[in-house]
């Protein structure tokens, strides 16, 4: 089991309050963005502003009237997310979200971007903000490597997906399209993208008219999910946590 003292990972500088906030796993960073247009955060006894800046450990934050509690001990986890999970720390129709079933680690966890509800695959969680972000920002290249069962022309399908397409106002392609599997009426590709936009390898699949079965991610960079059950999850080692960091 790999927990890190957050001292060990941050230096004591000025960083964005939302950052601070997610960091502490008090919300994401838009969540947290909208808790200080809203007034319920506050730096060294006045209301935060979007965009504010403050030392952790230095400046006094606090939440609804509430001191920020240090956080100790930073946390990495790896699950493999079943379908019927939403990827969000609370959902308002009622879902089952994917912190239900890292329920029992002693800590305050969020997920590192999202999977869709009908997705399943590797996921992370974490504590640690710049982590999180290291894994999520384009400009660090982690590449995310998908299994889709699909229906259709496959053959046709895997070719166009390796050519530029407009999603959403957006210019995408994929980094790497294979042809694991024929079947009788679709197959099985694995392609690998280097952007991470909403849905975007579902709406790469419409585009090349193939009818998406099931998509389940199996890699994040060179992290793969292995064998581990569906539902479960483990704490990354440091290697692993090291090589996600690694741009």
């Amino acid at each position: 089991m790999v927990q890190m003292a957050m001292d060990e990972i941050h230096d004591t500088k000025p960083e964005r309050v939302s950052k601070i906030l997610s960091a502490h796993g008090v919300a994401s960073r838009r969540e947290a963005e909208r808790m200080i247009l809203a007034g319920r955060v506050s730096v060294n006894g006045a209301p935060a502003t979007l965009g504010q800046k403050a030392t952790p450990g230095v400046d006094e934050i606090a939440v609804d009237g509430a001191p920020l509690a240090p956080v100790s001990k930073a946390f990495y986890l790896m699950l493999n997310k079943p379908r019927g999970y939403v990827t969000t720390m609370s959902d308002e129709q009622g879902r089952r979200a994917v912190t239900e079933l890292v329920s029992d680690i002693d800590a305050r966890v969020y997920p590192v971007g999202r999977l869709d509800i009908n997705s399943e695959g590797l996921l992370l969680l974490t504590n640690d903000g710049a982590f999180a972000n290291a894994v999520m920002h384009p400009k660090f290249g982690k590449t995310k490597t998908y299994q889709v069962q699909a229906r259709g022309d496959i053959a046709a399908a895997a070719a166009k997906l390796a050519n530029p397409m407009e999603i959403d106002s957006h210019t995408v392609k994929a980094a790497s399209v294979k042809v694991l599997k024929l079947t009788s009426d679709g197959g099985f590709l694995e392609i690998i993208i280097n952007e991470g936009r909403n849905r975007q390898v579902r709406k790469m699949c419409e585009e090349c008219s193939i009818k998406v079965l099931s998509l389940k991610r199996t890699a994040i960079g060179n992290l793969r999910l292995g064998n581990l059950p569906a539902g479960k999850w483990r704490h990354l080692s440091e290697g692993e946590i090291n090589l996600l960091r690694s741009i």
